[in-house]
């Protein structure tokens, strides 16, 4: 493993743990050049899953792509960093426990919305909003109704 700090390509492992309900492993490295000390992350090579766009064009997964949704939708919220991380890995191992290889992008707006229904209301709404394409106010207010209705 190169050292980010002086680059030289070999280092020692002081340290390893699974974390990631045992799905990632952490190990910590001390770099045998400069003495500095990182750490690293192993997680199982899994095949790709492919998201199937509203066009039909096929895209590999991004979950990057979920927390920047996720990171404005919560945008001036008491939403920490921490709960958009779990709720996307929450995310995540639902489609690889899913075991397809291909899952639409409809699927995984769906499993965001109901975690930010769980993480805050007004992010919820945001995401929705924009997720939805609602063409006019009343569709966003049948939204509104429809999301409280289910709330009581």
């Amino acid at each position: 493993m190169k050292c980010p700090f002086c680059g030289y390509n070999d280092s020692k492992v002081l340290d390893t743990r699974p974390t990631d309900e045992g799905y990632t492993i952490r190990r910590r490295r001390e770099c045998l050049k400069c003495q500095k000390r990182f750490t690293t992350y192993e997680k199982i090579e899994q095949s790709p899953v492919m998201v199937i766009k509203k066009d039909g064009n096929r895209q590999a997964f991004d979950r990057e792509k979920i927390i920047k949704g996720m990171i404005k939708s919560c945008e001036k919220r008491p939403v920490s960093a921490d709960k958009i991380e779990e709720a996307v890995n929450n995310i995540e191992k639902k489609i690889e426990n899913s075991m397809r290889r291909e899952i639409t992008s409809l699927e995984i707006g769906e499993m965001v919305m109901n975690e930010l229904k769980d993480l805050d209301e007004v992010s919820y709404v945001r995401f929705a909003s924009v997720y939805r394409e609602f063409k006019d106010l009343q569709s966003f207010v049948d939204e509104l109704e429809s999301f409280v209705k289910k709330k009581n």
